[in-house]
């Protein structure tokens, strides 16, 4: 077997138990092993993505345990710069789906190259983790790191269709963590590229592996030409198959809870009696595709926590043209902007919002919110 003994038992469904792994997170042993791929990672992020549970309840009960934040302040980080790329997608919109601080260069296509999408680079820790994460819909963030410099900074590619390939396949797939990642490894959301040689790989993977072209010391990357390896390229054509639309049934008496692909919250308005819809918009996985196993995970998810959910395929408008809705209500989202209704803030962290160029300018105002 691979890294899981079980691929299908990684991210359980049920919000008991998605509260229990909550409560089992050792923030101090994150701080210290979080970058080997064996260490004390939370295995949180597709409930974070998917809206489930947030950064700030996670924080919460984290500190209600006990942790002082000086001793956890590499896990508080870790959780602040999910909130900080998305603030970053609320203030640029659209612009994060280009190179965003500076050109990437230099770039010799835009497409991905086929060793990184079949798993056989010849580096036997990222062909295995890839080859895992078709399975699982997980990366250890390290490895996305890793892929992420292979292709773009030795392969050359353009970040944009190798981050859309990883994010199709993400379980906790969040497009503003993944494409300003990705640019942030390319030199485009950063002042220098992020590179990793064998001796890296070999540490943080456990592995022995020696002899490959990534076998250098740091300074050859900057003439490297682009390895044999990785000269093939592919466009991809990812597409997301929606379930077919059904009739829904809808009660015009009681107001309507929209949720969606960044909302799955099982305890949002649940004291009140309303509408549930899942809505699944075709524009929106036209623009952001997304996986067969991602599209389970958030039907199954939704179905084990929301009682009453029902699922609607088509766009807002079609759903406010076909029923008679009223009182709507749904969650913030920079990709929520045709929807009428009532809109809810997230809940984030910290009171820090608005646009930060670096990560340590926001997490400043942040960290004086702290009970250090």
């Amino acid at each position: 077997m691979g890294l899981f003994e079980n691929p299908g038992s990684i991210f359980p469904l049920s919000y008991t138990e998605i509260l229990q792994r909550v409560r089992n997170v050792n923030p101090v042993k994150y701080g210290s092993t979080r970058n080997y791929v064996n260490g004390s990672v939370t295995y949180l992020s597709p409930y974070i993505s998917r809206g489930i549970i947030s950064t700030k309840f996670i924080l919460s009960e984290i500190l209600n345990q006990g942790h002082k934040p000086a001793q956890i302040e590499k896990f508080i980080q870790e959780l602040a710069w999910r909130d900080y790329w998305q603030q970053v997608w609320i203030a640029k919109g659209e612009a994060i789906n280009k190179d965003i601080k500076h050109k990437q260069n230099p770039v010799s296509n835009t497409a991905i190259p086929k060793a990184i999408v079949d798993g056989d680079t010849g580096i036997r820790a990222i062909d295995k983790a890839i080859k895992e994460f078709y399975e699982t819909g997980y990366l250890h963030n390290h490895i996305r790191m890793y892929i992420a410099a292979l292709t773009c900074n030795l392969g050359q590619s353009h970040w944009k269709v190798p981050a859309q390939w990883m994010y199709y396949h993400l379980l906790d797939a969040d497009w503003a963590s993944n494409a300003l990642s990705w640019q942030w490894v390319a030199g485009a959301n950063s002042n220098k590229k992020y590179v990793a040689n064998q001796e890296n790989i070999n540490k943080y993977c456990f592995t022995d592996q020696k002899n490959t072209f990534l076998d250098v010391p740091y300074e050859a990357f900057a003439s490297m030409p682009i390895p044999k390896i990785l000269e093939d390229t592919r466009t991809l054509a990812l597409k997301t198959t929606l379930p077919k639309q059904k009739t829904i049934n809808i009660d015009e008496a009681l107001p309507t809870c929209i949720y969606n692909f960044y909302n799955l919250d099982p305890l949002w308005k649940r004291d009140i009696a309303a509408n549930r819809i899942l809505l699944l918009e075709p524009s929106h996985f036209a623009h952001y595709p997304i996986s067969q196993n991602t599209i389970d995970f958030i039907l199954n998810i939704s179905k084990e926590n929301i009682n009453g959910i029902q699922i609607y395929v088509g766009e807002f408008n079609e759903l406010m043209m076909a029923y008679n809705l009223r009182d709507i209500y749904y969650k913030e989202h920079p990709l929520n902007k045709s929807y009428e209704g009532v809109e809810e803030p997230r809940e984030w962290m910290f009171d820090v919002q608005g646009y930060y160029p670096s990560f340590f300018a926001y997490w400043k105002k942040c960290k004086k919110q702290l009970p250090y």
